[in-house]
């Protein structure tokens, strides 16, 4: 399974959410990769710790390979990296992953994410590709590899109205490049369910029959720091409330 996690919007939890559930995926036993295609490097970071920038090579490695014609390429798994956990594989980011992106599209790179993925298919059953908070190259190259959208929403208003215009643009994928994505579903993140606003936006989500998912992750300093130690809550805090709430998200996505 290939899932895209996406929101135009940042700060909405797309790396938190794609190494979490990579970091369950990998302790069950499933052979998985993550791919971070975000330039802030969030995900590269949290896996791999502070030394992130040392690992090469990269995604940007990977696509500037692309542009140029060559005997014998690196295949896809030369770009691919173990992590400390078991079963867990990491394509990391680089920060100047813009600077190719002109290139990129000018050339109709689009489907190379897709090809590679495809030759690494004998070799993980699950990937999450983490992506930037803009509908850009790198975006649409994640969309057109994936089978599944998982996106991250924020109960904010501006966030609901950004929504609709996100859902157009995965369709628009859907129809021109990739007729096997589906959205799998909407992650209602850092909820808190005491508070008025987020239940009344959530219940418009669901008015409109959206597939809001019924797992809830609630806002808590406890991802804050997991974050500060660069350790995946399973393995930091497997018994932690908001860590149980990413169990349920992913039992949840695989019933």
């Amino acid at each position: 399974m290939r899932r895209v996690v996406f929101n135009q919007k940042g700060g909405v939890g797309k790396s938190s959410i794609a190494v979490n559930l990579a970091a369950i995926s990998a302790a069950r036993g499933i052979r998985t990769l993550v791919i971070d295609l975000d330039p802030q490097c969030n995900s590269s970071h949290y896996l791999l710790g502070e030394d992130y920038m040392e690992v090469q090579p990269d995604i940007r490695d990977f696509f500037e390979q692309t542009l140029t014609f060559q005997l014998k390429p690196n295949g896809p798994d030369y770009f691919v990296h173990e992590t400390q956990y078991e079963n867990l594989h990491l394509m990391p980011a680089n920060p100047d992953l813009g600077d190719l992106q002109s290139k990129l599209e000018s050339k109709h790179k689009i489907y190379k994410l897709r090809d590679a993925l495809d030759k690494l298919s004998e070799s993980y059953d699950a990937v999450y590709i983490d992506t930037p908070p803009a509908f850009n190259f790198y975006t649409l190259s994640a969309l057109v590899a994936s089978e599944r959208c998982l996106i991250p929403f924020d109960c904010d208003e501006f966030a609901r109205q950004a929504l609709y215009s996100l859902l157009g643009n995965v369709h628009e994928t859907r129809e021109d490049h990739n007729d096997k994505l589906e959205v799998e579903g909407i992650v209602v993140n850092q909820y808190q369910p005491r508070a008025s606003l987020p239940k009344r936006i959530v219940d418009e989500l669901l008015d409109d029959d959206l597939p809001v998912l019924e797992t809830k992750i609630s806002a808590s300093v406890k991802m804050k720091e997991s974050h500060d130690e660069t350790c995946p809550l399973i393995h930091m805090a497997p018994k932690h409330k908001l860590t149980l709430q990413f169990v349920e998200l992913f039992d949840e996505l695989y019933k």
